[in-house]
């Protein structure tokens, strides 16, 4: 089913309108979470993989500010509607390349970049109801079979040293933990919870490659009050483009 129709709608408060499908693919607050969680440095190079309409880098350049010209990004996505989508949201500063992450993409440079990101599509081809319009279908995994490979490519991308954060189902951490702990060390998992006194629905994962650090369990972040309402800290990430810590 078609995806044409496109709606425009605000995130971090209102700091940066964002382009995507209304029925398609859509910008979550997974997003904002896992761009809220990089710390990024003046002439570091960051790769998106799998970037759909591009709200990982967009919500980046928003809070970073000025700071964001100092940054080289890329993002590599492998549907050319969302792409379109993705270099309209960019501003300008941001180059999308199509290409399949399985494959090679000839612009991005395996082992070049200081920090790679990635929000995974969350199904197995097959363990779910495919959704009738294409861009959410193949973002939730229709098509992908292996969430391994995945990490695995998207690690290949960073440079010795350097950085990978992914945000994901929580109960595919066994996965991904098995696919970095080959090349990657240092791993820290941030939990992500919608309540207190619920289980974590995603976690933040980052690790550092070619690094012999232990792996890290830290508290987490707690998204919503018993009343629905956000907490304090998920307010200020989502409404108002602030730092997320995932150290501590």
């Amino acid at each position: 089913m078609t995806d044409a129709k496109i709606t425009k709608d605000d995130f971090l408060g209102g700091r940066i309108s964002l382009c995507q499908p209304e029925k398609g693919y859509r910008i979550t607050s997974d997003s904002v979470f896992l761009a809220a969680s990089l710390n990024i440095k003046a002439g570091d190079k960051i790769l998106d993989i799998g970037s759909g309409s591009g709200g990982i880098l967009a919500c980046l350049t928003a809070r970073l500010g000025e700071r964001a010209r100092e940054i080289i990004m890329h993002g590599i996505e492998i549907q050319d509607d969302l792409i379109t989508l993705a270099i309209k949201n960019s501003g300008g500063t941001i180059k999308y390349y199509k290409g399949d992450i399985f494959g090679d993409v000839p612009e991005c440079e395996p082992n070049s970049y200081h920090h790679v990101v990635s929000n995974p599509p969350y199904y197995e081809m097959g363990k779910v109801n495919a959704s009738p319009y294409k861009t959410k279908a193949v973002a939730q995994g229709d098509g992908i079979f292996d969430l391994r490979v995945w990490v695995e490519r998207s690690l290949r991308m960073v440079r010795p040293k350097g950085f990978i954060s992914i945000i994901h189902r929580a109960d595919r951490l066994d996965d991904i933990i098995c696919a970095l702990s080959q090349k990657a060390g240092s791993i820290i998992i941030y939990p992500l919870y919608s309540k207190a006194g619920k289980d974590a629905n995603r976690v933040v994962i980052r690790a550092q490659k070619d690094a012999k650090g232990l792996l890290s369990l830290k508290s987490g972040l707690i998204v919503h009050k018993s009343d629905g309402h956000y907490t304090d800290l998920a307010e200020n990430i989502l409404r108002h483009a602030h730092y997320l810590d995932i150290t501590e």
